[in-house]
């Protein structure tokens, strides 16, 4: 049921996430009228969700069985997310810690136009400690879409 990538979740965006070789995490979301705050364009706080879930996702490349925990996200709002329009997500760990992580991320429009840019700080933990009787293994699953063999942008309205 997650807001970001939750298959079941009737007004979520159904993210689809994809790790890079450089050690980037990419995501696709399509923002719809349900996730808009002024007419077309998406809510500030959903850009806000998208680049919490990346980077806080983005450990998962190095360390798949503990969850970040959001301790802080500092977003930099440089255009506005359209609605109903792919947009495209990438975020990276640049520190690593035993107790901590931090990242950094950004939404792509089509046209890789930068629209949003953050950094965040998270606390490392296991999903158990976060809700009971949960485990890494019942929320790691494979997405069966296809990915995109290319991403190219300006072709994806």
């Amino acid at each position: 049921m997650c807001l970001i990538c939750g298959e079941d979740n009737h007004a979520g965006l159904h993210g689809q996430f994809l790790e890079t070789e450089e050690g980037d995490l990419i995501g696709i979301f399509t923002a719809t009228d349900e996730h808009q705050s002024y007419p077309e364009r998406a809510h500030g706080g959903i850009s806000s969700a998208i680049l919490d879930e990346l980077i806080g996702r983005a450990i998962w490349m190095l360390d798949d069985t503990i969850w970040g925990v959001t301790i802080d996200l500092t977003l930099k709002y440089r255009q506005p997310v359209p609605v109903d329009c792919k947009v495209y997500g990438r975020a990276r760990i640049t520190e690593n810690r035993s107790r901590l992580f931090a990242g950094t991320g950004e939404i792509l429009l089509s046209d890789g136009t930068v629209a949003v840019e953050a950094t965040g700080r998270y606390l490392k933990l296991a999903p158990d400690a976060i809700t009971p009787d949960l485990h890494a293994a019942d929320i790691m699953c494979a997405d069966p879409r296809p990915w995109p063999e290319t991403i190219k942008f300006g072709e994806d309205r």
